[in-house]
């Protein structure tokens, strides 16, 4: 009865080390079925991010990047081209504002355009809604780091660039904006409250 009990006993244990080294081994290797739904194709026209060429250059001066389109109108961005985007957040008054002065927890009413870096394209418009976005608690608001650190000083009436590394815009992607974006914003404060 012992031997049979040794031997039940041993054959288990190699049964369970076979099938824990079958579960390793087979991880270990790539697999060669593809289980994962293929990727839809970009739409007529839109470059995929693999398509674009990578920025190359010096970095960017403020002056490049052109802004078209009187204060209290929709702007049009052209995004430079030759230059990478420069390093941390850029913030540029273009039109100095005469109201009161957004600053840490303030409500204002803002008109905005996005565009992006790489594809040199205009993302969204508020102008486009008609209607300007209400933010409030600005530096602590539900938006992108760019906004909460770069809408403070911006007084009512004005017209301000920021220019948003990925690592305080979408640094994962959001939508059709690629992962480590630069995100080009021309907002205007239309109302500035607290």
């Amino acid at each position: 009865m012992r031997t049979v009990g040794r031997t039940a006993l041993a054959l288990v244990s190699l049964l369970s080390a076979g099938l824990a080294l079958t579960a390793c081994t087979a991880s270990d290797r790539p697999s060669t079925k593809t289980t994962t739904p293929a990727a839809t194709a970009p739409a007529a026209g839109e470059q995929t991010v693999e398509d674009l060429p990578e920025p190359s250059g010096p970095p960017c001066e403020v002056t490049q990047y052109q802004v078209t389109g009187e204060p209290g109108a929709k702007p049009a961005i052209t995004v430079p081209s030759g230059c990478t985007p420069q390093d941390g957040l850029l913030v540029k008054d273009l039109t100095e504002g005469t109201g009161p002065e957004i600053k840490a927890g303030s409500t204002a009413q803002l008109h905005y355009v996005l565009a992006t870096f790489r594809d040199r394209k205009t993302r969204e418009a508020s102008w486009d809604k008609g209607q300007p976005l209400d933010l409030a608690n600005i530096g602590q608001a539900s938006v992108i780091q760019g906004w909460n650190e770069g809408l403070i000083g911006l007084k009512e009436g004005g017209r301000r660039l920021l220019v948003v590394p990925s690592d305080k815009g979408y640094p994962q992607g959001r939508g059709s904006i690629q992962p480590g974006e630069t995100l080009i914003f021309v907002i205007d404060a239309v109302k500035v409250q607290g």
